[in-house]
């Protein structure tokens, strides 16, 4: 843990993320700021080379962190451009599924998350890279990824947008055929879906690794098993009841680093960012390497 005033910020602003207007919040931001003598810059993304700008603004100043005001999409550009620095990362969580932040228990209401501005901690989270591109909190290959798949492409948003999708993948998808080898352990066989976990929960709050630690320098290959179609209800239950571990059809392994062979070629994404990795993906921890910014009352044992 680290302890230090924050004295010069840039705020990265998703304009389109949330429902909130992006103008008061960039006031909000000013006035606590100025308040507390902090210098700042603010960068509203376009959706057009965001990371090419935010990488050069990180060239040019020395920032003592970087805040994202938006979704998880947002905090993944950012967040990939600090690992391995002395920079941390915050997060002002506006998006609709805000998974990374609510793990690390950031406030989720917006007006709390500005005190992290002037009232914070540092710590050092794990970050694993998949064929070396970088995946700060859950990445996943099967029915998940092909519902995120869906959902980024379709022109709604919100938890409703996302049921629809997944009630419509769910009642035709079938199981594919994976290889995993870790440090550890070999699976080989079908899977619903394979969760690449380096924390607990979906931005929907289903809990996929319940157990996960964030700084624990292990990740975990979460697997949900085929099973009937009339067990689904009951599996998405214990998915947003903490208890999926509980579940005949899951099996977690835990590990340094893993090959994943996708043998059929299924859909992947990376932080909710669906993506091409090929068949022979290569996962390798990264412990303790990227800084983030969080509420004083959090502890170690929360991560």
């Amino acid at each position: 843990m680290e302890i230090k005033k924050l004295k010069n910020l840039l705020f990265v602003i998703n304009p389109i993320a949330g429902d909130i207007d992006k103008d008061e919040l960039q006031e909000e931001i000013i006035t606590i700021c100025n308040e507390h003598n902090v210098a700042y810059d603010i960068y509203r993304t376009t959706g057009e080379k965001d990371k090419e700008v935010v990488k050069a603004l990180l060239a040019k100043n020395q920032y003592d962190g970087v805040f994202t005001a938006g979704g998880d999409g947002t905090v993944s550009i950012v967040a990939s451009l600090l690992i391995e620095t002395d920079t941390p990362l915050g997060i002002i969580p506006l998006g609709s599924g805000n998974g990374l932040s609510k793990d690390l228990g950031i406030p989720q209401d917006t007006e709390e998350a500005l005190e992290l501005i002037h009232q914070n901690i540092i710590r050092n989270i794990d970050t694993v890279t998949l064929n070396g591109h970088p995946s700060i909190h859950l990445s996943d290959l099967g029915f998940n990824a092909l519902v995120v798949k869906g959902f980024c492409e379709g022109g709604t948003r919100g938890p409703g947008a996302y049921a629809r999708v997944a009630l419509q993948e769910y009642l035709g998808y079938e199981s594919k055929v994976y290889r995993i080898e870790t440090d550890l352990e070999t699976f080989e066989g079908k899977a619903f879906m394979v969760t690449i976990a380096n924390a607990n929960a979906f931005g929907s709050n289903a809990s996929i690794n319940p157990n996960g630690v964030l700084n624990d320098g292990r990740f975990e290959i979460c697997l949900i098993e085929p099973f009937p179609k009339a067990a689904g209800i009951a599996i998405l239950y214990k998915l947003y009841t903490d208890s999926i571990d509980t579940s005949v059809y899951t099996r977690r392994l835990s590990c340094k680093t893993a090959t994943i062979y996708n043998l059929e070629h299924e859909v992947l994404h990376i932080d909710g960012e669906p993506i091409d990795l090929g068949e022979k993906i290569e996962v390798q921890m990264h412990p303790k390497s990227l800084k983030v910014i969080l509420p004083e009352y959090q502890d170690d044992a929360e991560l």
